[in-house]
This record gives C-alpha cells, sequence and structure tokens, in this order.
C-alpha cells in the first residue's frame, strides 16, 4: 500500500496568528489550548471542558403538559399558528447554560522589541505537537506545546540558541479570577457565573451573572523549570538570563457530576498533584509519552489523495495554500490534509472520561459564544461523531455514550412531567448539567424532543461496526428502549388512523399556511417518523440478538404498522411535512427530511422512487442557496455520497474549503462551529467506503478530482478494517482484516469480470459475487478483474 510518512500532514505558517481562528489547536480531551506563536508576546488560549456557567437547578416546565391536548387539537384543526402560539407562550422553558474559557497563559518577552525573521509556526497532526521557531536578533527561539493524554498536562518548552531567554509569565482570564505566583508556580484561581444569558441583541444589562457561592470554581497552575534564574513577583514569574524554559500546566474545576452542585476544596490539589507526577518524569518523558499514545491512534488510518510526490504544495504555507484553493479548487493533498485535520481535532477534543466535543469542540474565547458553544443535538452534536467508527476511533466515541447515560436519566423526568411519557426523551439543546427541556424561544428549534432518539443510533451502529453483544447487552439496549418508550407514548392517533407525533416540527425549517402565514408547528415531520421508524427497527433486531422475546417488541411491532408513509411532493421531492407544504425558505440550511438517506440507511437504489426523491430535494436545495453553512455543506457531502453523485459530493468538499474555512482550517459556519470539520472528513470518508447495507462498497463516489490515491485502517460495519489502492480512477487492489470473523460481502461498482479474494499469503478463497466467508484475524487481498 505504499509507505507511510507524516510529512504531509502538518499545517504551517510564516507568521504568529494575528487572530484566534488563526491560532493552532491542542487538547487532550479534556484541556485545550489554542497556540498563537507570538514573538513579542506568546498567548495560549485556554480551555478545561467542564468548565460552563450555572450549576444544577430543575429546568422543568411544570406547566407545560396543561396545554399539550390543547395545542394537539389546534394543529388536528389545521390551526397551527395558533398551535404553535400557545406552545411558545406555555410549553417552552429556558436556555442552556454555556461552555467558557479558563483564560489565557501570557509569554512576553523582555528587553525591547527586536524584529523577527525565518519564522515557522506548525502543527504536526501525527504528532499532536505545535512548533514555532524564528530568529530574534542573533538570537534563535523556539519552542513546542503539545497536550498529553497520559499526564494530563499542557506542557511548553523554549530554547534560545546563541543567545538567552528573558520572559514573563502571567495568566489572565475574562472570567472573574485572581492570580498569584508562589516560588516557581503561577496560579489562577476563580469562579465562573452563575448564569450566562444571550445578548445578541445587546439588550440583557445583566446577561453574565456572578452570585457568590455559586457557579463552577477553576484553577489553572503553571508550573516553570529553567536553567536561568526564576523570580516570583505578585501575580507573574520571571525568567532571566535562561537557554531553556519549562512550563507545565494542569488545570481543574469544582465539576462532581451534572446533578450535584460544584465543589471548591481538593482543586488546588488536583493540579499540584498531577504537576509533581509531570515534572517528577520530566519534559522529555512526557513528550515521548505523548507522542507514542497520540500515534497509536492518529497512524490506524492513512489517506492520500493524488500524486505521492506533492512537496511543492507541502512548502506553501497552509494559509497561502487555502487561498490558492479557492481560486483553482484544485489540492488534493490540501483535501486529504482536511481529512486528518477533522480527525485530529476529535482525538483532541474527545477521549474517554472527558466530555463530549461540544460546538466548538474544546476550544471556545467567549464569555458568552455563539449558541452557547453548547450540544445541539438536532444535528450538530451527531454530526460530531459521525467519523468515529469510520475512521477507527470507537473509543473518542465514549464520551458520547455517557452523556447518554446522563440524559436517560434527567430526561426521564422531561419525558414524564412535560410530555406523560416513559423512557427518556431531550430536546434540541444540552449543557454539562444535562439539560433535556425545551428551550427559549422559537418551537421551531426549541420544541423537538427526538435529540435523545436520533443520538442512541450512534449505539446501534457501534454495535455494527464492532458486533460486541455485550456492548449491546449491557449499554446500548437499555438506552435504546428508553428512548423507545418514549417515542412509543408521543405518538398519537391522528385523524386518518395513522400514529404521528404532535405536536411536531422539522429542524429548524418553516413552512407557509394555506393563507401564507409562515410556521413551523405541524403534525408527523418526515424526520420525526424517519428516526422513529428507524429506532423501533434497531430495538426489534438487538431484541432478536440477544434472545429477548417479551411485550416491548409487541407494542414496537404494533407501532410500526400504524406509521405513515414517506411522500413525494408535488415538486418530486421527499416532503418534508405530513401535508406538502410550500416552504418558506427554499434554500434552507436543514435537511432533516433526508435523515432516512443519511445517516439512516431508509433511501437506498433499492427504494428508486424515494432514491430519485431525495435527488430532487438535494438539487432544489442547491438551486436555492442551500449549503450555505459549513456543517451543512458537510452533510451534503454525506448526502451526496449515499446518492453516488461524485460530482456533488465533490463540489460539496471544494465549497467546504473555499467558502467555509478559517485559515488554521477550523469549520466556519461562521462563525467557528466544529461540526464542519467533523462532517467533512466523515463525508470524505463516505465517498470512499459504505458499509450501511450489509455490503462492503469500494469507491462508492470517489471523484475525477482524485485519479489516485490510497488508503488503509477503515472501518467497516460487521467487524472488518480496509485498505485500498487506487489508480487511473480504477481500484488496483484492496486489503480486508477480518476482525471477528463471519460473512464479508465486497461490491465494487466498476468491477468489469469478477473481484479475486485470496489470504495476504496468497490462497485461494472461494467467493461468488464478491461474498465469502473469512475467518477472525485474517487479512484477504481483493484484486479486481
Amino acid at each position: 500500500m505504499g509507505e507511510r510518512s507524516h510529512n504531509e500532514w502538518k499545517l504551517w505558517y510564516k507568521q504568529p496568528a494575528a487572530e484566534w481562528e488563526e491560532a493552532l489547536p491542542i487538547g487532550n480531551g479534556r484541556l485545550g489550548g489554542m497556540v498563537f506563536g507570538g514573538t513579542e508576546v506568546e498567548r495560549i488560549a485556554l480551555n478545561d471542558d467542564t468548565l460552563w456557567a450555572g450549576f444544577p437547578r430543575d429546568t422543568i416546565n411544570y406547566e407545560a403538559r396543561r396545554y399539550l391536548d390543547r395545542a394537539r387539537a389546534l394543529i388536528f384543526d389545521g390551526q397551527n399558528v395558533e398551535a404553535q402560539k400557545l406552545i411558545e407562550a406555555k410549553m417552552l422553558g429556558r436556555d442552556c447554560e454555556p461552555y467558557l474559557p479558563l483564560g489565557n497563559l501570557l509569554l512576553s518577552r523582555v528587553g525591547g522589541t527586536v524584529p523577527y525573521s525565518d519564522y515557522r509556526r506548525e502543527l504536526s497532526l501525527a504528532d499532536g505537537l505545535v512548533t514555532v521557531s524564528y530568529r530574534s536578533g542573533q538570537t534563535r527561539i523556539s519552542g513546542e506545546y503539545f497536550a498529553s493524554v497520559p499526564d494530563q498536562v499542557i506542557c511548553v518548552r523554549y530554547i534560545a540558541q546563541e543567545g538567552l531567554l528573558n520572559m514573563d509569565f502571567t495568566f489572565d482570564s475574562p472570567l472573574r479570577c485572581a492570580t498569584r505566583a508562589e516560588g516557581n508556580a503561577l496560579v489562577m484561581t476563580g469562579r465562573a457565573p452563575s448564569h450566562v444569558s444571550e445578548n445578541y441583541r445587546g439588550d440583557h444589562p445583566a446577561s453574565v451573572m456572578y452570585e457568590e457561592g455559586l457557579g463552577m470554581p477553576y484553577e489553572a497552575h503553571a508550573r516553570i523549570e529553567s536553567d536561568g534564574l526564576v523570580h516570583s513577583g505578585e501575580k507573574q514569574l520571571e525568567v532571566r538570563n535562561a537557554n531553556v524554559i519549562t512550563i507545565y500546566l494542569a488545570a481543574a474545576t469544582g465539576f462532581v457530576d451534572y446533578n450535584s452542585n460544584p465543589i471548591g476544596d481538593g482543586i488546588s490539589d488536583r493540579c499540584c498533584k498531577t504537576l509533581d507526577s509531570a515534572a517528577g518524569l520530566g519534559y522529555e518523558k512526557v513528550k515521548k509519552r505523548h507522542i507514542e499514545e497520540h500515534r497509536s491512534l492518529f497512524d490506524r488510518v492513512d489517506l492520500r489523495l493524488g500524486a505521492n510526490d506533492q512537496t511543492d504544495r507541502i512548502n506553501i504555507p497552509t494559509d497561502l495554500r487555502l487561498s490558492a484553493y479557492k481560486e483553482t479548487k484544485e489540492d488534493p493533498g490540501l483535501e486529504s490534509l482536511y481529512f486528518h485535520y477533522g480527525r485530529y481535532l476529535l482525538m483532541a477534543s474527545s477521549r474517554p472520561g472527558t466530555e463530549p466535543a461540544n460546538l466548538q469542540g474544546i476550544w471556545n474565547p467567549h464569555v458568552q459564544p455563539p449558541w452557547h458553544s453548547d450540544y445541539t443535538v438536532n444535528i450538530n452534536t451527531e454530526m460530531n461523531y459521525w467519523l468515529a467508527e469510520v475512521c477507527n476511533l470507537s473509543e473518542c466515541q465514549l464520551p458520547l455514550f455517557d452523556m447518554l447515560d446522563d440524559l436517560s436519566k434527567s430526561g426521564r423526568r422531561t419525558a414524564e412531567i412535560h410530555y406523560g411519557c416513559r423512557g427518556w426523551a431531550t430536546n434540541h439543546n444540552v449543557d454539562i448539567w444535562r439539560m433535556t427541556t425545551p428551550t427559549g424561544g422559537s418551537a421551531c428549534w426549541a420544541f423537538w424532543p427526538l435529540g435523545g432518539a436520533w443520538m442512541v443510533r450512534h449505539l446501534w451502529d457501534r454495535y455494527l461496526f464492532d458486533l460486541d453483544t455485550d456492548f449491546l447487552r449491557e449499554r446500548a439496549y437499555p438506552l435504546m428502549k428508553g428512548a423507545a418508550l418514549f417515542c412509543l407514548d408521543w405518538l398519537i392517533e391522528g385523524p386518518d388512523g395513522k400514529w404521528v407525533t404532535n405536536p411536531s416540527t422539522s429542524p429548524e425549517n418553516a413552512f407557509l399556511t394555506s393563507d401564507g402565514q409562515t410556521c413551523n408547528v405541524t403534525q408527523a415531520s418526515t424526520m420525526d417518523i424517519m428516526i422513529i421508524r428507524e429506532l423501533f427497527k434497531n430495538c426489534l433486531e438487538a431484541a432478536r440478538i440477544l434472545g429477548m422475546n417479551d411485550d416491548f417488541q409487541l407494542e414496537i411491532g404494533n407501532a410500526m404498522e400504524k406509521l405513515p408513509s414517506y411522500k413525494i411532493g408535488r415538486h418530486g421531492q421527499i416532503q418534508e411535512w405530513y401535508e406538502d407544504y410550500e416552504e418558506a425558505e427554499l434554500g434552507h440550511r436543514h435537511i432533516s427530511h433526508l435523515y432516512g438517506l443519511h445517516p439512516s440507511d431508509q433511501i437506498h437504489e433499492g427504494t428508486p422512487e424515494l432514491f430519485e426523491a431525495a435527488r430532487v430535494t438535494l438539487e432544489r436545495r442547491l438551486a436555492h442557496g442551500g449549503g450555505h453553512t459549513g456543517w451543512s455543506c458537510a452533510w451534503l457531502i454525506n448526502q451526496f455520497a449515499r446518492l453516488k453523485d461524485t460530482k456533488q459530493a465533490y463540489a460539496s468538499v471544494q465549497t467546504l474549503l473555499t467558502h467555509s474555512t478559517y485559515p488554521n482550517l477550523f469549520d466556519a459556519h461562521p462563525p467557528f462551529q466544529i461540526d464542519g470539520n467533523f462532517g467533512g472528513t466523515a463525508g470524505i470518508a463516505e465517498m470512499l467506503l459504505q458499509s450501511h447495507l450489509g455490503v462492503i462498497e469500494l469507491l462508492p463516489a470517489l471523484p475525477e478530482a482524485w485519479p489516485e490515491g490510497r488508503v488503509s485502517g477503515l472501518k467497516a460495519r460487521g467487524g472488518f478494517i480496509i485498505g485500498m489502492e487506487w489508480k487511473d480512477d480504477r481500484l488496483v487492489e484492496a486489503f480486508v482484516l477480518s476482525v471477528k470473523g463471519g460473512k464479508c460481502n465486497i461490491r465494487y461498482a466498476k468491477a468489469r469480470t469478477d473481484i479475486i479474494i485470496t489470504t495476504e499469503e496468497g490462497a485461494a478463497v472461494p467467493a461468488v459475487d464478491g461474498a465469502f466467508e473469512s475467518e477472525a484475524g485474517v487479512k484477504y487481498r481483493i484484486r479486481i478483474q
């Protein structure tokens, strides 16, 4: 499959970052840093994944249930606008709390301004290292930065050659804080706001509220080691005449769990213990442990698009390379770099034992961040994890499963009190306090209780990739069953006898009523029914695998027979609502009614009428400006890949890079929102490999722009790991590692006659149309005739 090299997988620049969106991210899932690489003042913007505003409190609207029957009756009577007014007046709640910045570690050079030259700032995706180097006068200065998973610290080292370093160190934060110096340590302590309101209109004079004894306590500790002189001032550390300066940084908050008040005691001890451990190992050993652990995940997958020799483009700074791409839309190496960057960002923002990646991963500089930097579960949180399985980062998905465990508890009260249902439910926004109730604002986003039903498909998909029945029995199925119980009770018989959801919205779109009014609330949005049908089907299959047979399966079977069918509207499109309404915004960013095409598998070539209607739906969206936000464009890549529309899938890749990417390759919603990065990586993988229909499809949506390339380490459902190499637009060979054993069905659309399968040692394997029985642990070679 070719020699592996890490040289391509670097972002690099000839100048320091002037803006946050130009800085380079490091992270260990819990701690995040944005490295600016400044020459006079270096800023590392810091985050801790448990630093959120607020504290546990009851967000239930106890009066909402009072109005449910009335709202349903209005909708069944065709008075949708009146129903929406009732819901927004009586059945919504309060906004969730935002994710917050920890602050900044500031490193200031002392001795006056000296022009710099020969500058390079670089992020190595393969090593998880940011490096900065430049010449200042006669002195050569180099710096390294990384966030260690094994040792739970951020490390920084500066080295001077042909000169000495004189630097001052301090913390600052946009939150209320105090900073002090103690020997060779710098300590920042503070407490987060008790509540932060959105204030987009600037009309809230107390939108950031601090209350005595409430809010999340936090600390950050930086320990300095140097061969120079270290002096502690009141709020800073001063290092003079040093060749080497090493910084170990630890941080912690008082977070206990979603249902407990934060505790301030012990934070300092935890930080000091972490620093003692890391410093005891020493910088070089901590760095070695970090790189080994990082590469153990990063090296699982390799992807190269285009010719092997891309030295000319590798030697172009990333910001200039991106600018050139916006003109030419030609640089397969940049596209594969973007793919690897998405993998890197998930590794850096979601690890076992941490919080899940939020709207901004773990990197946020704002006290009032866009959309609270929360978990938006009507698409964005799910998109964050589409790449986890196929890109061989299964363990990075565990924080999402941990959050689902919490939501199944907090969401049980929401299901019972707010909706009168069994099971558990969560609405559009979730925070660290596991709020599951509707937010305030418009029903078009706030009133949508199927977030849990969508998210549990990640549990089922995890099973399909790994076939771990213990995981299915002990973790996945109980959560799936709880979400399905809610759906069973949330369904209600409509006037035509079908079981529908009511009230129902299609996030976050609006339709026009017969008299031309804009409205969001109706019955049985197509997305609702697609999610529920899929969940019911998956629960039945899980129960069969686990040998379960009880009344729950009978309930599901009965309900599935009464769900509405999907409809094709007057324009040949998949109907988004139960009625064929006209949309208020034809180019809307959400494509919720195509859930059945992706991420679900309900619409495919075996359902040709719906398959064609899905194509029409996407074409209509694009014709009216759809896909104009980063994450929406990323979803289009995946949707068109499922349609095997190579031209449009690749055009969406190009659009994502040309219109929705910042200089540091962060996704521009705008503003920054990380789901576009994750969805883009997942989309590129979907173009190269699909396995959602029980068949492993090789290169199902390979565009003409990638006539040659190779990939290794991608996962397919059924317990298989795939590698491929192609040239002149045709597959040359593929490798399949069977992890679990069992039937493997390979398909390659361009195969002229047959697919020849042998073991890696060369022994022939009986196969019919690419289907064969595999043995666990055996690697198979696929040759195409």
